[in-house]
């Protein structure tokens, strides 16, 4: 009967692990088709701590290859009031989902002054799909009107602290960061958005003010490093 009992809890121990496993990164990122959550919803509002820079840091330039060959840095933009800088990607469903809103984001504040600065931090060995060349392909299947660059050293985005494609670091005029996080609280239905955080960060800007919130929980796809 003692035996019956240990080998029970032994069973049950196994089963309880494997639910709690946590999913892998491809369970997590092909997991795109159910609602948000009010949990999820309010999981983006928490904010994410990182190893690279905090509200109110100065962001170091950098010097990267955009999809038209040339060399680009924020220097490059003299007139600029801010940048949204954004490290998204090709393959993520996430960053597929916000295309379109980051191309609007561009459009609408690139003559404000804030332009969108797109990296690409995600090692093209390891995902194919995130290779330079598939970065020009995606950028003109999609229209893209802002630079799309490419971090080829991995050595920009640990600077910046950035964990997931999409995740946003809203600069300054002095490059100081002032918002870092997701673009608003809806990834998977752009029309049941009810809070646009980078934009009310540019607002909070525009009118001399601090953004609030000033962070928020990045939701997308995992950075892909170098093996």
């Amino acid at each position: 009967m003692r035996q019956l009992s240990l080998v029970l809890a032994l069973f049950t121990g196994l089963f309880m692990a494997c639910q709690d496993a946590p999913a892998t990164n491809e369970t997590a990122e092909a997991a795109v088709n159910v609602s948000p959550s009010q949990s999820d919803e309010k999981a983006m509002k928490v904010s994410e701590s990182t190893a690279g820079y905090k509200i109110g840091e100065e962001a170091a330039d950098f010097k990267l290859k955009n999809i038209d060959g040339k060399m680009v840095s924020l220097a490059d933009y003299p007139e600029a009031k801010g940048f949204q800088v954004i490290f998204t990607c090709n393959h993520c469903p996430y960053a597929k989902m916000y295309e379109d809103r980051i191309i609007d984001l561009h459009n609408k504040y690139a003559k404000k002054g804030y332009p969108v600065i797109a990296i690409n931090p995600n090692d093209p060995d390891v995902v194919p799909d995130d290779s330079f060349e598939n970065m020009q392909k995606r950028a003109k299947e999609k229209g893209f009107t802002f630079v799309y660059l490419l971090d080829e050293d991995q050595k920009v985005y640990p600077k910046f602290g950035a964990t997931k494609t999409p995740h946003v670091f809203l600069l300054d005029q002095d490059r100081k960061v002032q918002y870092i996080g997701a673009i608003d609280n809806s990834p998977q239905d752009a029309n049941k958005v009810t809070e646009r955080y980078v934009e009310d960060a540019i607002a909070a800007l525009m009118s001399n003010q601090k953004p609030d919130p000033n962070s928020t929980r990045a939701i997308g796809c995992s950075v892909k490093c170098k093996k």
